[in-house]
């Protein structure tokens, strides 16, 4: 059950020229038990209504299900969004009310031999959450992983660095960068030009070892499932999550969950 918070601002820094990544304590020695790849919503006040919008939480988890007293977000700038105009004018110290957890965009019980983690922008960030259930998964149960992330250029790569490391440090987890409108610096073979569905569209799928995760630009989500459905891939191992920002004025969600 969602319970409900106080966040006390503790710092704020720049992911590229759009995207910022927040960090807050839960103030009056409260602590939030989540599960990777859950939400948050952040609550403001518009037209004396209380509205909210909604992030999936960035810290990586010690586990699967973890217990935390502070929370991390990255949170993309939408021009006069009610988040954008909020978040942007708070400083450290500040406080805003959230509530949480909610979703159900996490890793199952189901011991998968290969799991496709595909991302767009702030999309990643629940990959990012899993990270510690990832390398127990594949440490001790022969999985491997693919973390595969698009963007327009090499800036829009969020936490390029630590899923790199990631990398390095394990066999078998594999970061794979998709760029639609630049080259690489320094690109491997496991960096694409085009989207996401670009390298996709190279897999040979197994539909009873493989699941798939998308999250982030409804229409890479859509055109993913298209391509995945087509290639035999069961709807119930396509675990998709779209990032859609709400209407002017509306209350909803800035993201709709959608589960299969």
């Amino acid at each position: 059950m969602a319970e409900n918070f106080t966040l006390k601002l503790t710092s704020c820094t720049e992911l590229n020229d759009n995207t910022v990544h927040f960090e807050f304590n839960l103030l009056d020695n409260q602590s939030l038990e989540l599960t990777a790849g859950q939400f948050i919503r952040l609550l403001f006040e518009q037209d004396g209504q209380e509205v909210f919008r909604s992030y999936s939480v960035a810290n990586v988890l010690k586990s699967n299900t973890d217990t935390i007293t502070t929370i991390e977000l990255a949170v993309s700038w939408v021009k006069g969004g009610l988040a954008t105009v909020g978040l942007s004018t708070m400083k450290v110290g500040d406080v805003i009310k959230a509530s949480a957890p909610y979703g159900r965009f996490c890793l199952t019980d189901d011991k998968f031999k290969r799991y496709f983690l595909v991302a767009t922008g702030t999309g990643v960030t629940p990959y990012r959450a899993m990270t510690n259930e990832l390398k127990s998964r594949i440490k001790n149960y022969d999985a491997e992983v693919y973390v595969v992330m698009g963007a327009r250029d090499e800036s829009g790569l969020l936490y390029a660095d630590e899923f790199r490391k990631n990398a390095k440090e394990m066999e078998n987890y594999h970061y794979i960068s998709c760029l639609s409108r630049a080259k690489l610096n320094n690109a491997t073979q496991l960096d694409y030009e085009g989207h996401v569905q670009t390298y996709l569209e190279t897999v040979t799928f197994d539909s009873e070892n493989d699941v798939v995760y998308l999250c982030g630009n409804p229409a890479m989500v859509d055109e993913a499932f298209g391509l995945l459905k087509e290639a035999g891939m069961p709807v119930s191992q396509i675990r998709r999550e779209k990032y859609v920002s709400p209407p002017v004025r509306k209350k909803k969600s800035a993201f709709v969950i959608i589960n299969p």
